[in-house]
């Protein structure tokens, strides 16, 4: 995780204390209000929501007692944390956009690749022209090619995945 990622997991571990808890606290209070708690649904949906984000409280928590810190620091020509990058794949002859990114913000389908990734482990360093073999085990690999790199940097509006 990078600091911006620990800053971001920490607002929302005190939005979900201070805003959430406060909240589902009253909405459990009010459902009880209203009487015989065997059928009163409202109860159980009211307990089930402030269960609900007690656990995502603990698991951030936990995310951040556990955490390891990385530089999101790279060179104006190579590439690192956050930057957009064009690959060109040999084997495929296409060429694909990627942005790399921390571990718990990949996702392939939206062309975010982890630093942890193969794919990302390969190219974070490299620079623009460079032909980078990538390893997936001892005995497979592919080539790409790195056509472009855009120092995109963190996007504001990005947000931790909520489990």
């Amino acid at each position: 995780m990078t600091q911006s990622d620990i800053k971001k997991i920490q607002e929302e571990i005190d939005h979900r204390k201070l805003v959430v808890r406060r909240e589902a606290i009253e909405a459990v209070k009010e459902a009880r209000a209203q009487g015989d708690l065997s059928e009163n649904f409202e109860y159980y949906a009211a307990k089930k929501d402030k269960n609900r984000n007690e656990s995502r409280i603990r698991y951030l928590e936990n995310m951040l007692k556990h955490a390891r810190v990385v530089s999101d620091e790279s060179a104006p020509d190579e590439i690192g944390l956050n930057d957009t990058v064009t690959l060109y794949f040999e084997d495929e002859e296409e060429e694909e956009t990627y942005r790399l990114v921390t571990s718990i913000r990949g996702n392939s389908l939206k062309g975010l690749i982890s630093i942890e990734s193969p794919l990302g482990k390969a190219i974070k360093g490299h620079r623009a022209g460079d032909r980078v073999q990538v390893r997936i085990s001892d005995k497979a690999g592919y080539t790409v090619v790195i056509k472009t790199i855009e120092k995109t940097g963190e996007d504001e509006n990005d947000r931790i995945r909520s489990y």
